[in-house]
Order: C-alpha cells, then sequence, then structure tokens
C-alpha cells in the first residue's frame, strides 16, 4: 500500500514520523542491518584502545585487542544489561560499572563476582555480543549484525567519486566534531539533506558560493547511496572562499543516514549519521577532516560557513516536525525533478518496514 502511494508522487504517512511503533520497527528492520559510522580509525589504533558510540539505538564498543584485531561489541553487559564502558581510552579488559563484570578485550567473560557459588555458571555462554566492524580509509563503521555483507558493499563506487574530487581521505587530518540535537524525527533530517529545492529560498549564503539552479544542481541516485554535485557560481559572493583544488561541491547521502559532504575548495570531508533519539528527536554529529595544510582562517571561514546552513537547517526540519504533528496534512505531494532522492529514501523505508 505504501509501496504504491509513494509511485503516485505522495509521501509517507504524517503518522510514520511521529508514532512510537514506527521507530520501533525501524530500529529492527533498518539500524540493525545496515552500516552506520560511529568514529576514526585512530580513535582504537593501539591494543587496549576503545571507544563507544551507538547504531541507533544499539550501544556499541570498538576496541583494538592485545592481538592489534579490531573488534566491536554491543556494550551491553550480559548480567543484567547495564552499558559496560564509556567514553574512550586504553584498558586491559572491559569491566561492568554496575557489577564488576569484567571481559577481555576478545569479548570472552573473564569474571564475575561470586559467579563460583552458583551451581550452575558457563562463562563461555555470557560474551559479550559482537558486531561487524569495517572501515573507509580513516572511517570506522559498525553493523549490529555479526553477519554483514563487507562495507564495500554498501560504498559501492563513493570512495572513487570522493577520489575524483580531489580527496584523498587518508591525508586528511581530523579537525573536530560537531554534535547537535533536533526537535524533528530523523527522517524528516534525511529528507531536508535529500533536496537543494529549498536552498535557493532558505540558504541565502550557501546559494551565493554554489549554483542551486536546477540546470546546474545535479541529482544521482544509486542503489545504495545517492548524491547531489553543485558547481561554483561564476561571480560567487560571501566570506567562504571556494577556490582550490575540489572544483565542486559534492553531497553524498548512503543509505539509510549517513552524509558525506565535501565542500568546494580546500580538500576537506565531513563525514556523520543522522540517528533517531526519539520519534521526534534526531541526535547527529559531523567530523570534519581538511588538507594537513589547510589554512586555519580558512578552515574556520568552512565551519562558520556550513554552521550558518545547519542553524538553517534546524529551523526549516523543526517546523516541518510540528506540521506533521498535527496530521491535518496526512501525505504530502513530492515535486518528482527537485525531490527524487526524497523519494528513493521513502521507498527504501517503506520497502525495508514492509
Amino acid at each position: 500500500m505504501e509501496l504504491d502511494a509513494l509511485a503516485g508522487g505522495y509521501t509517507l504517512p504524517a503518522s510514520w514520523y511521529a508514532d512510537p511503533s514506527v521507530l520501533l520497527r525501524e530500529q529492527e528492520c533498518i539500524f540493525k542491518r545496515t552500516w552506520q559510522y560511529v568514529g576514526r580509525f585512530d580513535e582504537a589504533s593501539e591494543p587496549g584502545s576503545y571507544f563507544v558510540s551507538r547504531a541507533g539505538d544499539v550501544p556499541v564498543v570498538v576496541v583494538r585487542d592485545r592481538d592489534g584485531t579490531l573488534r566491536g561489541f554491543v556494550n551491553v553487559c550480559r548480567h543484567r544489561a547495564a552499558e559496560i564502558v564509556q567514553g574512550a581510552g586504553r584498558r586491559e579488559t572491559l569491566q561492568c560499572h554496575y557489577h564488576a563484570w569484567t571481559y577481555g578485550l576478545d569479548g570472552s567473560l573473564r569474571s564475575a563476582p561470586r559467579s563460583e557459588r552458583e551451581a550452575v555458571f558457563d562463562k563461555d555462554e555470557l560474551s559479550l555480543l559482537p558486531v561487524s566492524v569495517d572501515a573507509w580509509g580513516p572511517f570506522l563503521f559498525v553493523n549490529p549484525d555479526p553477519e554483514a555483507a563487507p562495507l564495500a558493499d554498501s560504498l559501492c563506487d563513493l570512495p572513487d567519486r570522493v577520489a575524483t574530487a580531489g580527496v584523498d581521505v587518508e591525508s586528511l587530518r581530523f579537525h573536530l566534531r560537531s554534535e547537535s540535537l533536533v526537535e524533528a524525527n530523523w527522517k524528516v533530517v534525511c529528507e531536508n539533506f535529500l533536496e537543494c529545492y529549498h536552498c535557493a529560498v532558505a540558504h541565502p549564503s550557501f546559494s551565493s558560493v554554489i549554483d542551486v539552479s536546477p540546470d546546474a544542481y545535479k541529482l544521482e541516485i544509486g542503489a545504495t547511496f545517492s548524491s547531489q554535485y553543485g558547481p561554483v557560481r561564476e561571480r560567487w559572493t560571501g566570506a567562504f572562499d571556494p577556490q582550490g583544488e575540489v572544483a565542486r561541491g559534492q553531497f553524498h547521502f548512503l543509505w539509510p543516514n549517513i552524509v558525506v559532504n565535501i565542500a568546494p575548495g580546500r580538500p576537506n570531508l565531513a563525514i556523520g549519521p543522522i540517528v533517531p533519539a526519539g520519534p521526534e528527536r534526531t541526535a547527529r554529529f559531523l567530523d570534519y577532516f581538511v588538507a594537513p595544510d589547510a589554512s586555519d582562517e580558512w578552515v574556520e571561514q568552512l565551519l562558520t560557513f556550513d554552521d550558518q546552513v545547519g542553524r538553517e537547517d534546524r529551523g526549516l526540519v523543526e517546523s516541518v516536525q510540528r506540521g506533521l504533528r498535527s496530521r491535518m496534512v496526512e501525505r504530502g505531494r513530492l515535486m518528482p525533478k527537485s525531490e527524487q532522492l526524497i523519494a528513493d529514501f521513502q521507498q527504501k523505508v517503506a520497502a525495508a518496514l514492509a
């Protein structure tokens, strides 16, 4: 039924953007089966180093064991489900802060206080639950499915497109992580990213640098990711200097929720997930990487430019969420040419939940 409505150019129903039961289905059918960006390779590069993150609503910990093997686990104690570790650092073991159940860096249960007093207690059956871990250059991903297909199957030719743009991801240096909470359903946030139909109206600073006219701004749909390409205006204006090795902006969306932004100018890349934090709340972070020799002034220009767009987008998506919550318009009507990436995204969501 939903796929038929979407094929006719209509949106998902408004209820799908606020109903807790829909979010539960999305967590099970989408986020527990897909690759999620969680952090940087250098955060777990030395034996004993670890950091925590989330894949949808699944707490995860990524750790480098004593033999140098990169591993990922559900960061949930097998005793009574406390999150085992927090933050990042280096450890010899992973010890739960609740009752001190202690796990090796390979996930095996090493000790549980008072377990020797129990008639039956098999430590071998109580190892941490594994998750899949994989990398694209300095970018680490996890998939809650331990039998997941390789990350490369999802990335397809995305790394090649990024390289062709003039960005060598291995040579970039990490600059900072930006985090935010948005009062809108995760799908609203994704859909806002997936079109620039609103850019000329809502993003004057962006549109003064990037040509957002329909004949110049290109959209492409792939099996696992979609892309937007925006050339620099011949007569650009603004405080952000788009001149450099990267000739045009690239804005990629890796199903189901990962954005990869490349601004024109010096080599740069920002990557991060759009994660549901409730039916009407979304948690986001973006990790910014820049060329090693990019000047502090240029990087600051880029961040200010990006922050302006982000603040404008936040107002837009939170307005959309308030409108959806009213249920007065049960289905919207998409513009087939300008919003084709949204249509593709909504079809993927409906298919996953069908």
